[in-house]
């Protein structure tokens, strides 16, 4: 199960991204690596076709037998 931060909520909403990217994101990510600050942190990376073809980068970590998702955004820098 995922769990949003406060923060994972409000970008979602200023930024009109969906749940349904986000857990996509997560569960079947194109790409992922560790965040280079806390090696607890992963990055998720994957091509959303109804953006656009952008990719959404979701920062979350395990929380007991949820996922935390604690940020996510379309990454114009990311490659897959």
């Amino acid at each position: 199960m995922l769990i949003y931060t406060a923060h994972a909520q409000m970008t979602l909403r200023e930024r009109a991204l969906s749940v349904e990217w986000v857990e996509r994101a997560v569960q079947h990510p194109d790409r992922t690596e560790p965040d280079p600050d806390n090696p607890t942190v992963r990055r998720a990376f994957k091509r959303i076709p109804e953006a656009g073809n952008r990719i959404i980068r979701v920062v979350h970590r395990p929380q007991g037998t949820d996922i935390l998702v604690i940020t996510a955004f379309l990454d114009r820098g990311a490659k897959l």
